[in-house]
């Protein structure tokens, strides 16, 4: 019973018929899941697709894997997205109709209690995505300087005591190494109000999260290169869930760099290579809200390749 419930969190998909009706599913066309996880998403695109379409799905967790469907349509790679187009390449699957990206983090992940997510739970301050390679959360704690530290609390958690936080850390961690979120919590927690503890506690855990796994870095790459496998007409779909993550794809759609700059031609006209499906963002219905809390942040923006 147990890994059913287990099984039916991690399967709860965003937005799931709104995102998949704005990819436009062809039965013959070739699509993308950039984050597969519980594979919700992947199962509603497969079940759109005749016997010629096709949808790959990435996801560089070894649990996802758990979850491939039995499908003959659908190619698993065990990636993190950011090598998207290496993988089609390798694929030889050409110019793709439609790419996904729900950028949220799955409840599977949170509760996990050894994979050190979430500060609900005693455990190794991991948050590796790919638990295969790359530094961990305790690494980061224990040996960044304390700039940088500042830097990450202040950009990927937007909380406004990250220079004390930083301080407050590197004093604590030459006494004794960071290991545990139970001794990484009984130093932090005195720098929170009561009232807004939880609120910022899962700042600093984000922020934590974002540059343990180079969430930034990774969804940029993801981005310019979806541009790049697109084909003329081809839709962009992706789920956000914090301000950092929205303002990078926003900009992207909106100019075709993250950076949001435009530019222009000879006649003063802005060339992008995406296009707004629509300007209202999409988010989830109060009803979607109720069955899954974590969906209230998400927001759902779509576009288009122009050329």
């Amino acid at each position: 019973m147990k890994e059913n419930q287990e099984q039916q969190v991690y399967h709860v998909p965003v937005l799931l018929k709104e995102s998949v009706d704005a990819m436009d599913i062809q039965p013959s066309g070739t699509y993308v899941d950039v984050t597969f996880g519980g594979g919700g998403h992947s199962r509603e695109i497969i079940s759109r697709l005749g016997p010629d379409g096709h949808l790959f799905g990435f996801d560089q967790d070894e649990d996802a894997e758990r979850n491939i469907p039995d499908a003959p349509q659908f190619t698993f790679v065990r990636s993190n997205f950011r090598y998207l187009l290496n993988f089609l390449r390798y694929y030889e699957a050409g110019e793709v109709d439609s790419i996904l990206g729900d950028l949220g983090v799955s409840s599977h992940h949170f509760d996990d209690s050894e994979r050190g997510f979430s500060f609900r739970f005693s455990g190794a301050l991991d948050m590796r995505m790919n638990k295969r390679a790359g530094q961990t959360a305790a690494d980061i704690l224990n040996n960044f300087p304390e700039e940088k530290l500042a830097d990450l609390f202040y950009l990927y958690g937007e909380l406004k005591n990250s220079r004390k936080l930083a301080s407050v850390i590197v004093k604590k961690r030459a006494e004794k190494p960071i290991q545990t979120i139970e001794e990484f919590l009984e130093i932090i927690k005195p720098l929170f109000g009561r009232e807004r503890e939880k609120k910022e506690l899962a700042k600093v855990f984000q922020a934590l999260r974002i540059e343990v796994n180079q969430e930034m870095e990774a969804l940029k790459e993801m981005l310019e290169a979806a541009i790049k496998a697109l084909k003329p007409g081809g839709r962009l779909v992706i789920i956000t869930y914090h301000s950092l993550e929205d303002r990078m794809v926003k900009n992207i759609m909106k100019t075709g760099n993250v950076a949001g700059k435009t530019f222009q031609d000879f006649y003063g006209n802005v060339q992008a290579p995406l296009k707004l499906v629509s300007n209202k963002v999409i988010t989830p219905s109060e009803e979607e809200i109720v069955r899954n809390p974590r969906s209230r942040s998400a927001k759902l923006r779509v576009a288009e390749k122009n050329f």
